[in-house]
């Protein structure tokens, strides 16, 4: 079942130019002029996809317009950052912004599933840190069983974090974010955040950029609620 509901989209020139002319340095299976499937692999070899296979090794979860991949890569150029993201101008707008900042030898994106991706072909005990921040929140009630954030995912996520490996979550949906919470606190896999609150909910971590989307949604009154659990 897919937690995702886009793919396409037209691509604004600059980010056409972009994905065009410097997708192939980022892009995993991406040819010369940028353009990539979505990848359904049956294994997903990490070796030789960054320049330091050794350095630690951090996941987005749908990195939208990668702001959050390409700000954390450009601030810890000693961390590999691989971006997850089906939606085509998310894969535009993160090549377009990677490029705006230098390049950036540490960050690779992905066009695929990250349920499926994370359920056996990436490699076990290989991440420091998962990210799925601000997913679908599929607020319609018979579409809540789409939610990435389920137990299933918790095991997938577990299995690919190292020992002590962290799992940050972050939703502006209030129900959403008890989901997340309930997911992790009710997981064999997961201590819960030390520094959570009463109710569960972890403070604001400091990496996370403050986006457009989330700017506005505060402007607005909406509230974020944070998740962290730490692999076991």
């Amino acid at each position: 079942m897919r937690s995702f509901a886009r793919t396409g989209g037209r691509l604004k020139p600059r980010w056409a130019t972009a994905l065009a002319e410097s997708g192939h340095r980022y892009l995993i299976g991406a040819d010369s002029d940028g353009h990539v499937p979505t990848l359904q692999p049956e294994v997903f070899p990490l070796e030789g996809l960054f320049p330091d296979d050794d350095a630690p090794l951090v996941i987005e979860v749908g990195s939208g317009g990668g702001h959050q991949a390409v700000a954390y890569a450009a601030a810890h150029p000693g961390v590999n950052v691989l971006a997850l993201e089906v939606w085509r101008q998310g894969l535009a707008s993160t090549v377009a912004l990677a490029e705006a900042a230098g390049g950036l030898a540490n960050l690779r994106i992905a066009q695929a599933d990250a349920a499926a991706l994370f359920e056996h072909p990436l490699p076990s005990g290989r991440a420091s840190e998962v990210w799925t921040f601000f997913p679908d929140p599929w607020p319609k009630v018979r579409h809540r069983k789409r939610r990435i954030v389920n137990a299933g995912f918790a095991a997938a996520v577990a299995r690919v974090l190292r020992p002590g490996g962290v799992w940050r979550c972050a939703t502006d949906w209030e129900d959403y974010g008890r989901q997340m919470r309930d997911v992790v606190g009710e997981s064999e896999h997961f201590e819960v955040d030390p520094a959570a609150d009463a109710h569960g909910f972890s403070p604001r971590w400091e990496g996370r950029v403050l986006t457009r989307y989330e700017k506005r949604g505060l402007e607005e009154g909406r509230s974020v609620w944070d998740v962290t659990g730490y692999a076991r």
